[in-house]
């Protein structure tokens, strides 16, 4: 399962602050400070049969490596997003749903899929700045991102702050998130990148 905090941040001028800001220097994990551009393909069916059951497949780019994810069973309220996620590694950024056959999802979709292809429908490229605290009770990430979502109707931006549980509590990382968003004025963000490009996508038809 997946739960992180999604924020908005509102300028430029904010994610540097957030990025070099001390705010959780004490509970920053040595060495953990990267850079990452990554870029990522979501597939479905022509008559979307993935997305009319709630669930998103992505095959991400991350430094030469590639990771194929499946994420269902979704729901976000003030910026908390949780849902269920399996990550498996892949040998490219093609679809092949063949690599999540022995999970129960994996099979699902493969019904759902049935003889039907796979087609990119949605893109998104993103300059990832992220580290990691641990506050000796909770280890979380936080990851500020900018870049952009495209789809063949058109492209939005991205700018925002993500806040992920890796172990511990969500009442602590609501804590951190709140943190951050009084201090920095975020925006809490209900919509994951990929309802973001679904909802582009259903404007532009």
């Amino acid at each position: 399962m997946e739960i992180e905090l999604k924020y908005g941040v509102p300028d430029g001028t904010a994610a540097e602050e957030i990025w070099a800001n001390e705010l959780f220097k004490e509970f920053e994990e040595p060495d953990s400070r990267e850079e990452l551009h990554l870029h990522s393909k979501y597939f479905d069916t022509a008559d979307r049969s993935l997305a009319r059951n709630d669930i998103a497949y992505r095959v991400r780019e991350e430094g030469g490596n590639y990771v194929a994810a499946l994420k269902w069973k979704g729901h976000s309220e003030d910026g908390l997003h949780v849902r269920e996620e399996i990550n498996v590694p892949a040998d490219n950024d093609s679809a092949d749903p063949e690599v999540f056959r022995e999970s129960k999802v994996g099979s699902q979709v493969m019904e759902l899929i049935e003889d039907k292809q796979l087609d990119c429908f949605l893109e998104t490229t993103v300059c990832r700045r992220q580290f990691r605290i641990d506050t000796g009770k909770g280890i979380f990430e936080i990851s500020i991102d900018s870049g952009e979502i495209t789809a063949g109707c058109g492209s939005c931006p991205i700018e925002e702050v993500e806040v992920e549980l890796f172990s511990g509590e969500t009442e602590e990382l609501v804590s951190i998130g709140n943190l951050l968003q009084k201090k920095y004025n975020l925006i809490p963000e209900n919509e994951s990148k990929y309802a973001r490009g679904i909802r582009l996508i259903k404007e532009g038809k």
